[in-house]
């Protein structure tokens, strides 16, 4: 005969998830919520008065050329963004893995950007191709090359794009460093008796049992790229020159904040959400069939 256990009913289980519940709402569902509401008003300059306009906001997005554009943008900026912080995690973690001596002086020297503000990461980026000032320009002069991002539309999104990988080289690689580690040695050598070279044992053994670290990695770099790049793009563009480098959440920022329109504003923040969530559900849905665990 089983005796069931029956654990008396306490208030600890609730104080314990209470302060992540807490944070959740305030922090989380609570903006989502009166940006979802916002998104239905139109309010004057001076926020004086407001009027619900319904789908207004939106409809107006859809007829906007400038907000249309930044979608396209947007899309270029993201998979440039994943794909060379992921590709040069990947190559720095397969390194690391065979680096001997100083392995941990090397693995923490890789991991150090990652600390570094989005803010101050873009200031980095400005110094280094600053036209008159910076190094790479001159060294670009050498070659026949004139940089001034300032003035360049492809420059100016080059520069972003490598600022904001730079950032996230750090995050992937340590993923990539753990799933790289947690391969059996024994999987290796074997495939190394049986004559497989270096190349041949990454493609066709460590890639593909990293797959699920691989698609991990793509969900959380392109919700960083459409979310986590306002303070790169600030600090080194402004969404300059033009707007060759307003992205959807900086065009959110410069319509809200410097524009006033906050009702278009919190309608294109809604529309940004629901971008991200759909495209995360396609990506687990679809792409995740082709990975293997």
């Amino acid at each position: 005969m089983l005796k069931r256990v029956h654990f008396p009913s306490s208030l600890l289980p609730y104080l314990l998830v209470a302060p992540q519940i807490i944070i959740t709402l305030v922090f989380f569902l609570w903006p989502a919520s009166q940006a979802m509401y916002q998104s239905f008003l139109i309010e004057d300059a001076f926020g004086l008065g407001t009027e619900f306009v319904w789908f207004e906001n939106f409809e107006q997005l859809l007829t906007d050329s400038h907000y249309l554009a930044s979608f396209q943008r947007t899309a270029v900026f993201s998979l440039l963004v994943a794909a060379l912080s992921m590709g040069t995690a990947l190559i720095l973690a397969g390194f690391a893995q065979r680096v001997v001596r100083g392995a941990m002086f090397y693995r923490t020297l890789l991991i150090w950007p990652y600390a570094v503000a989005p803010v101050l990461a873009g200031a980095l980026w400005v110094f280094m191709f600053n036209p008159t000032l910076g190094i790479f320009p001159y060294f670009l002069e050498m070659v026949g090359i004139t940089w001034n991002h300032y003035l360049s539309g492809n420059q100016a999104m080059a520069l972003v794009i490598m600022a904001a990988a730079w950032k996230q080289v750090a995050y992937n690689f340590l993923f990539y460093l753990a799933a790289m580690q947690s391969i059996p040695n024994s999987v290796i050598e074997a495939a190394a008796i049986d004559g497989a070279g270096p190349a041949r044992r990454f493609w066709t053994i460590i890639f593909p049992l990293i797959s699920p670290t691989t698609f991990f990695l793509l969900v959380i770099n392109m919700v960083y790229a459409f979310f986590e790049t306002f303070g790169i793009i600030h600090a080194v563009t402004q969404g300059g020159p033009g707007t060759s480098t307003t992205i959807l959440v900086y065009k959110v920022f410069n319509d809200g904040f410097v524009g006033l329109d906050l009702g278009g504003s919190a309608a294109q923040s809604v529309v940004l959400m629901v971008l991200v969530i759909a495209m995360t559900v396609v990506q687990f849905r679809f792409v995740e069939r082709k990975v293997e665990y």
